[in-house]
């Protein structure tokens, strides 16, 4: 069985093509703490943890590096 991609919810104000308050984002790997995550403008950026609550928890599934 293959594993689900880790899950946060944004809890900071919604801000024009960045990022959407209470809006579920996948996130691709977690990179010295901090998620990379596709955000509104359908590109990938890095965002600090504490903008997020955690919907899914890693698995495995989602990478995580130093």
């Amino acid at each position: 069985m293959v594993g689900a991609m880790m899950k946060v919810k944004f809890l900071g104000k919604t801000s024009f093509l960045m990022l959407t308050h209470d809006k579920i984002y996948d996130v691709l790997s977690v990179e010295k703490e901090w998620y990379r995550v596709i955000d509104d403008s359908d590109d990938d950026y890095l965002y600090p943890p504490e903008l997020f609550e955690i919907v899914e928890p890693n698995d495995g599934s989602t990478p995580v590096t130093d």
